[in-house]
């Protein structure tokens, strides 16, 4: 006995592990059939969350891929009309960074925005009074921020620090935080769904990465799933040619038995992923042509939506589809819409991303209200930096093109207990510098999460030794002007 028990104390923590490898795994996997990381909450969510009510259950987020040009939408600029073509003064860019882009230019000739402006509702928000007639309508529903920042000059760093709060890629997105924290409120369809608009003008597109949506240091299970606009709206989601359906759930019952041999064998988190994913699949083969279906909605959808709505991938009927998503309470639904990187041709290109979105942000916000669940439901909509005052390339006063700049930028937010007409931020003359109430991203996020009824400072993964947040380490904070 003593030299038995002399092997036992001498034994390795690796002849352990590989000695209690079952054990441990079926402890393991107990806790992952409540739900992952940490112990889950009855509606899927971790026990302990949200820390205090949620004021939104679900979010769109509709990200304009390439940056919208401010003072030719939402941040005017009268005094700039007359700096037609002279030089922006260094006393305003002050030694800021330029893109190479533009930082060979022997000049920087101030391009005022070529649209005139108007004071929309109660609030006297000033908006392009050309291209924006719908969501002129809309003002007083709207959560104004026209004083964002951020480091990142360049648009991957920049989508990157947008939706993950960090310029380095391989972070959780702000959809999987949502899905881990909260989880799902509907058992036959993902709690983050991802779907991708054709613009109508496709002159200058920028890549759209799947790392975007990646659930990061989360378990998998919290990454985005993309929806395609055209064929299976999830690839792979139906049985292939001559497979019934009762030979496709017996392929999964086998596959998901060698996963579970597998996962007590290993106890890999990702293997216990795989095993719901494909019961997830399995439920969303039932679920997908009901949702996908908008021959059941009624006329009076497409004449709020418009007639483009009807065409698949186009940016109407996503954010429709994205209302039927939302509908069905999918947690959280992420919309790109490319093509807002103007370097040039601003004249050409403005006009058609504007009637691309103008009409349906519009008919979503009024759709939501008459379903009840516009309170609940929060709608996002900005891109990932801002545009200069000055030109790149030609000038003319029909026509420009225009930089990224990181400095200042607009967003606005509506439902979901954002405060409509609020009007937060200033910028100097030139559109160029914050003058009043700077809005970082991370205060972005953290209201954000605030919303979602976290408080960001409390939400946090252990991860490599450190407690990682979207936020991140610096100082964040939520801001309460935004607040309803």
């Amino acid at each position: 006995m003593e030299a038995m028990d002399e092997i036992h104390v001498q034994q390795t923590r690796r002849a352990f592990l590989e000695r209690g490898t079952l054990g441990l795994g079926s402890i393991a996997l107990g806790a992952l059939l409540h739900g992952g990381e940490k112990p889950r909450n009855p509606i899927g969510g971790l026990e302990g969350f949200p820390h205090f009510a949620p004021k939104a259950k679900r979010v769109i987020y509709l990200h304009m891929v390439g940056g919208p040009a401010q003072m030719d939408l939402f941040d005017y600029k009268p005094v700039m009309q007359k700096w037609y073509d002279k030089d922006l003064p260094d006393s305003v860019r002050m030694g800021q960074r330029l893109t190479t882009m533009t930082s060979g230019q022997k000049r920087f000739p101030v391009a005022p925005s070529k649209y005139k402006f108007a004071q929309k509702g109660q609030c006297g928000m000033w908006m392009n009074d050309e291209l924006l007639p719908n969501l002129h309508q809309c003002a007083d529903d709207i959560c104004w921020m026209r004083s964002l920042h951020t480091e990142a000059i360049n648009h991957e760093p920049a989508i990157a620090a947008m939706q993950t709060g960090n310029q380095i890629t391989g972070r959780p997105c702000l959809g999987s935080w949502a899905s881990y924290g909260l989880g799902s409120m509907n058992e036959d369809l993902p709690a983050f769904v991802v779907m991708v608009a054709t613009p109508s003008n496709r002159e200058q597109e920028q890549a759209i990465s799947s790392r975007l949506w990646s659930s990061g240091y989360l378990s998998g299970e919290h990454a985005g799933v993309p929806f395609r606009s055209k064929g299976d709206p999830i690839l792979y989601i139906n049985n292939p040619d001559g497979v019934p359906d009762a030979v496709r759930q017996r392929t999964i019952k086998g596959i998901n038995e060698m996963n579970e041999l597998t996962y007590q064998e290993l106890g890999d988190p990702e293997t216990f992923t795989r095993i719901r994913q494909y019961e997830m699949a399995a439920r969303m083969q039932a679920s997908m042509p009901e949702l996908t279906d908008l021959s059941k909605e009624p006329e009076h959808t497409f004449k709020l939506y418009g007639e483009e709505a009807r065409k698949p991938g186009s940016f109407a009927n996503v954010v429709l589809m994205a209302r039927r998503l939302a509908e069905r309470n999918v947690r959280f639904i992420q919309v790109y819409h490319n093509n807002w990187d103007h370097h040039g041709n601003v004249n050409g290109r403005m006009p058609a991303q504007c009637k691309d979105v103008d009409r349906p942000c519009y008919a979503l916000i009024n759709d939501l209200k008459q379903r009840g669940m516009f309170e609940d439901t929060l709608i996002i909509w900005g891109g990932e930096f801002g545009r200069t005052i000055y030109s790149q390339g030609g000038l003319s006063k029909t026509n420009y093109g225009r930089d990224h700049h990181p400095r200042c930028f607009t967003m606005w937010m509506a439902g979901g207990g954002t405060k409509g007409g609020a009007i937060y931020g200033e910028t100097d003359d030139f559109s160029y510098n914050i003058v009043k109430n700077p809005l970082h991203i991370r205060d972005f996020h953290a209201t954000i999460l605030h919303l979602l009824g976290y408080d960001h400072e409390r939400f946090s993964v252990k991860y490599q030794g450190l407690d990682q947040r979207l936020t991140g380490v610096e100082k964040a904070k939520v801001v309460k002007e935004l607040l309803a």
